[in-house]
């Protein structure tokens, strides 16, 4: 949902008020490319919850999620026209953008949507490009500069600063018994981002706190699985089950290896002085309740 895709929600709710007719997005889950390059596909900006949300907050009526499996991806591109937009949506009008394609025989692009609108009752509009500095904004492009810590640009492209939103599961506690509780968040998918960040989060009552986040696959503990650990300065409680909103502020350091563990307490020191000092330069979130 970067401001690319806003400017075309804009265009698809427009187009609905004119005919009297609902806004729909349809999305696929999983997105194609991770169906068929699995763990090589390009990490996600935003979970399926956090798309939704953001749908639905931009005022989409319905989002028509789309199982993308191995039935789906055997449909040819007029069963996909006839199926998906004709026979389920009964479609009236369609914005899509012009570099679309579709179906197991890949022949499905923006003229066969024109040419089977023309025949079948509905018509096809091209998606507006929305660029900054003379480049389409993109998701490529965002993700570009997440991969590069150029975290300004990548909020101008997303309208908003680059954000993780998930619920708080146990962990191992090492955080707890040297000192650095943090709150855990398990990823599907490696992130854009890796590292360690200066972040602001929002807890479900609304509060907010700076903070300290890695992210990453821990290398120090050995971890497996990619995962978002968040340590909130000057917060007492517990978090287990609750969902959190952690806004990436500034990058600080590359996630590192560390010999020991006393090595790692020792740099995590270093991060929350380094954190401290950037939040007394730049401003603090916090509106604890």
């Amino acid at each position: 949902m970067h401001i690319g895709h806003r400017t075309i929600l804009e265009q698809v709710k427009e187009k609905a008020a004119s005919l009297g007719l609902p806004s729909v997005v349809m999305v696929f889950e999983p997105q194609p490319r991770e169906f068929f390059q699995g763990k090589e596909a390009p990490p996600r900006l935003m979970s399926f919850r956090q798309k939704f949300e953001a749908l639905t907050a931009a005022g989409i009526d319905y989002v028509l999620c789309l199982h993308f499996n191995s039935r789906f991806r055997r449909l040819t591109s007029q069963e996909f026209i006839d199926a998906v937009l004709v026979n389920g949506l009964g479609v009236r009008h369609l914005v899509v953008g012009d570099d679309f394609r579709f179906g197991c025989d890949r022949t499905g692009d923006f003229m066969l949507l024109r040419e089977a609108g023309e025949s079948q009752g509905f018509t096809v509009e091209n998606t507006l490009t929305v660029t900054i500095d003379g480049e389409r904004v993109s998701s490529t492009r965002i993700r570009d500069r997440l991969g590069l810590n150029r975290l300004a640009e990548a909020e101008a492209l997303l309208g908003h600063a680059y954000r993780i939103t998930g619920r708080v599961v146990y962990g191992r506690q090492l955080g707890r018994e040297i000192g650095a509780p943090t709150a855990n968040i398990l990823l599907k998918r490696m992130a854009p981002l890796k590292g360690v960040y200066v972040v602001s989060t929002t807890l479900d009552d609304g509060s907010t706190y700076d903070g300290v986040a890695n992210i990453g696959l821990r290398p120090t503990v050995d971890g497996k699985q990619p995962a978002l650990e968040v340590h909130l300065f000057d917060f007492a409680g517990t978090l287990y089950g609750r969902q959190i909103d952690v806004v990436f502020r500034e990058a600080l350091r590359e996630e590192i290896k560390f010999g020991s563990v006393d090595a790692l307490k020792e740099q995590i020191a270093n991060d929350f002085e380094d954190a401290r000092e950037w939040l007394s330069r730049n401003g603090s979130c916090r509106t604890a309740h």
